[in-house]
This record gives structure tokens, sequence and C-alpha cells, in this order.
């Protein structure tokens, strides 16, 4: 999952059976074709196998990003998309049972796409949506 700190939107995401690199790619490599990010962007990561991984890496500077990772065991690099996967399951993924992994996929793409970005409330954006702060603030 790629989120914006600034917006809190969820920039893009991947769902597999088991989380690997070619997932985490699969993750970075859609961002762009749904958000232009401007120069001196900074993807801040913790030191799981999969970003550090040469071909991840490659990929951020491809896109002219820049890869940021911190010491070994902080636990506090990672708080807002760790915040992010509690907000995700307390307010939909433990009130269902998917049938299916195609079901749990189109509920948490519905939750991800049409819910969080466009209508949660934000406390760290003043209680706009994600949606509603970009517009907001963006510049004229």
């Amino acid at each position: 999952m790629v989120l914006d700190l600034y917006s809190r939107a969820v920039i893009s995401w991947a769902m597999g059976t088991w989380l690997t690199g070619e997932l985490a790619q699969h993750a970075l490599t859609m961002a762009p074709t749904h958000w232009k990010p401007t120069t001196g962007l900074l993807h801040h990561s913790d030191r799981g196998s999969q970003y550090a991984a040469r071909r991840y890496q490659r990929l951020l500077s491809a896109h002219g990003i820049t890869s940021s990772m911190s010491r070994t065991g902080n636990c506090w690099d990672n708080a807002c998309v760790e915040s992010f996967f509690g907000t995700l399951k307390r307010e939909l993924v433990y009130h269902r049972h998917y049938a299916t992994r195609e079901e749990a996929t189109q509920d948490i793409f519905e939750y991800i796409e049409v819910f969080y970005t466009r209508r949660r409330r934000h406390s760290t954006l003043d209680d706009d949506s994600s949606a509603e702060f970009k517009a907001r603030t963006a510049v004229a």
C-alpha cells in the first residue's frame, strides 16, 4: 500500500496471499498511474525485505522517488500505515465474514476507493476527508 501522509489518501494498494516483493512492487507500480507525484517525493517504509529489495529500490529510482528507511527496530516509522490497517480491520474486516478471497478483495476495494479516501473524516485533516482536504489545500 502507498499512503500519502499529507492527505491521508491511499494512493495505491495490492492484495495477495503472501506479503512478497512482487506484491509491494505491484502496489508501487500502480501509484504513478493514479497520482502524479511532484519532484522531491520521499518514500518512507520499514526495513522489510520487500522494500529493501533491489528491484523495489530500482523502481523507486525509476520514478524519481527517494527511499527513506530508518534504523532497525524503530517501530514509529510505519505508524501511519499500521494505523490505517488497524482502522480497516476495526471499521470493516472484523464485522464481515468472507466466503471467498474475491469477496474480501471487492469489499476492501470499496472501503478504500469509495469510503476511506472520499468520505471518511480524518482528525489530522481538521475532520475533512482526504478528497476534501486535497481540494481545500490545492494550489491555485
